[in-house]
């Protein structure tokens, strides 16, 4: 992979001047890409599910995003002349740049959050130099979001936002809106500060990086006028922190999991949520050092292209990967991560020293998201074990991104490409069954799940003649699948390891090695080792190599993977999956494998130092 050299990777990111010339690294490249009426930012020709005109004025949107607190800071900004230039001539109906009218479940409802965000935290950069008839236009334009219908799930926030900016520059704020948006939003609230996104939805990133996000914006500015609901908010994101934390490596990595993931460094904007409303779950050296280390392993990433603009992607550019609403200027919303910047510039964030994590238990249970967290802080290593969700939705590749058996932060998860053969269907840590017409599916939903200290347990149906029950042993660097297939029509099945990267940077050119026998096979490199045994069942291992592209780590990678044919009825397939980051001699671990036995109605599996019993 091609490492670019861009400043942005060079800074530092130690100080609070550091930070700032961050903001000033991504926002300036920007400058040649403005329409004429400085209100559209035209970034690539790729589409997304709204017109190009819509994609422009989503771009000027999210800019503001880490605008506002740069400018709420103190400091100046070369764009920001443009940037009022912009919102006169957008909020006017008669110029030709007009954002327009806008109607139910609009995506410019979500872009105004942005502009409600400014209004509360820097009235007198974006309200007060504006005209009283260019007051009058920002305001009606806004003020649609009162009128119109949003998606049920964490678009309710966005009305609310922009009524907190109406509210503190002084106009007619529709509190019925705020009240009705906050009380359904409860509706989505579980346990231990955990939200789903919506009443039947996930649990994943629009939890910390929108839901508590907005929260805790709402607790910082509401904190005097509805007290009660600021400390609620306070005190449900100091509980998730305590399990949030466990998303994140020492080495600023985070789990890749679910959808939205473009957005990338936004995954750390939780923390700068939490250390701008005060909440100080953990020592504000902690959450400093959660944010800066993520921000630096982001930036260490392919994610910026030779202009110095963000990417669709992840660790590098990919629309293989990306959702139907990622427009070219979509991955600015990561910006919220720079809120920090808006605290003052004797606030004790900037004077506290960078601290590492805290010490964190090796395995932990998380219910909301259904994850047993395995860590090797270390390898600087993740591996979240899921149960699955008894639904599903139509965003794209919804099931690589909430249906695997286990996400890593260090070896990513792949999302399919075509419908054609495993290599194209990229079944890295799931279990894909076929009718033998070589296409392939995975586990989309399940019907039934439990998760326990040690297990867990999940029911899916691929079809309604084919039922499997599958139980999850989590461990690093081994785990075990146990899967009970019944079916009533024949099979393949494969079952894929984790994906291993085909190259590294730090390694110069060094490449992965491979071994496959009749029940094993493994790929070793010097960065890390990936690999599978069939432990019971008629399984035979393979090495798939898969489409470039489809892994959001990495872009060429190689999947160890046992296969089977099944004919119909009643078959057990046991796999012990290894996988692990660091020198190859960590695999000498490979005669450790767990150990299986099949006694009546029990399984007893054997990993490492546990003993587990399954009940069939």
């Amino acid at each position: 992979m091609i490492k670019l050299d861009l400043p942005i990777q060079k800074n530092p990111l130690k100080s609070r001047e550091d930070l700032s010339e961050a903001v000033k690294q991504i926002l300036n490249p920007l400058k040649p890409f403005y329409s004429k009426g400085k209100t559209l930012l035209r970034l690539g020709s790729t589409g997304a599910g709204y017109p190009d005109s819509l994609a422009g004025m989503e771009g000027f949107s999210r800019i503001l995003w880490g605008l506002v607190p740069l400018l709420a800071g103190g400091e100046e900004s070369e764009i920001w002349d443009i940037h009022i230039q912009g919102i006169k001539n957008g909020t006017d109906p008669s110029h030709e740049e007009y954002w327009g009218d806008i109607a139910d479940f609009d995506q410019r409802a979500v872009e105004m959050a942005a502009f409600g965000y400014a209004l509360a935290l820097i009235p007198e950069k974006i309200w007060d130099p504006l005209s009283d008839l260019e007051k009058s236009n920002l305001f009606q334009w806004l003020n649609q979001i009162n009128t119109i219908k949003v998606y049920d799930c964490n678009w309710l926030f966005f009305p609310v936002i922009v009524n907190l900016g109406f509210k503190r520059v002084g106009l007619p704020y529709n509190r019925e809106i705020v009240n009705g948006n906050i009380d359904r939003i409860e509706s989505f609230y579980l346990q231990n500060g955990w939200y789903s996104d919506g009443v039947t939805a996930h649990c994943d990133y629009y939890g910390p990086f929108a839901i508590h996000f907005y929260s805790l914006l709402y607790a910082k500015l509401m904190g005097s006028e509805d007290p009660e609901r600021a400390m609620l908010y306070k005190s449900r994101a100091a509980a998730f922190a305590k399990d949030f934390i466990y998303w994140f490596a020492n080495d600023g990595s985070a789990l890749p999991y679910g959808r939205s993931l473009a957005y990338r460094f936004a995954q750390s904007s939780f923390w700068s949520a939490l250390v701008y409303a005060e909440v100080e779950v953990f020592p504000l050296g902690v959450m400093k050092g959660l944010i800066l280390r993520n921000l630096r392993w982001w930036f260490s990433q392919n994610i910026f292209d030779h202009n110095g603009l963000l990417t669709i992607g992840y660790s590098y550019p990919n629309l293989v990967m990306a959702e139907n609403y990622n427009s070219p200027c979509s991955p600015y919303w990561a910006l919220k991560t720079f809120l920090p910047l808006s605290l003052p510039v004797n606030h004790p964030f900037w004077k506290v020293e960078e601290e590492p994590l805290p010490l964190l238990k090796e395995k932990v249970v998380q219910h909301s998201p259904r994850f047993i967290l395995c860590r090797n802080d270390e390898q600087n290593y993740m591996a979240a074990f899921n149960a699955g969700y008894q639904h599903t939705n139509d965003h794209s590749h919804t099931a690589a991104k909430y249906e695997k058996f286990v996400y890593s932060n260090f070896f990513g998860f792949s999302v399919q490409k075509a419908e054609w053969g495993l290599a194209q269907g990229a079944f890295d840590s799931m279990l894909a069954v076929s009718e033998g017409d070589n296409i392939y599916r995975g586990k989309r939903k399940c019907e039934e799940y439990e998760v326990n200290e040690n297990v867990i347990y999940t029911k899916w149906k691929p079809w309604d003649d084919v039922e499997i029950k599958t139980w999850l042993v989590p461990g690093t660097p081994w785990h075990i699948r146990v899967h009970c297939i019944k079916t009533s029509r024949n099979l393949d099945v494969a079952e894929g390891g984790f994906a291993l990267g085909l190259e590294h940077t730090q390694y110069n050119g060094q490449k992965s090695e491979a071994i496959t026998h009749l029940k094993e096979s493994a790929a070793i490199s010097p960065w890390a080792v990936s690999g599978i045994k069939n432990l019971y069942g008629n399984g035979k291992a393979e090495l798939v190599y898969p489409n470039a592209n489809t892994n959001l780590v990495n872009t060429r990678t190689v999947i160890p993977t046992i296969k089977a044919s099944l004919k119909p009825g009643t078959h057990w397939l046991v796999n012990a999956v290894f996988g692990e980051p660091g020198s190859e001699t960590i695999f000498n671990q490979w005669d450790t494998a767990p150990k299986i036995e099949f006694q009546d109605e029990k399984i007893y599996l054997e990993l490492g130092e546990e003993k587990i019993i399954i009940h069939k």
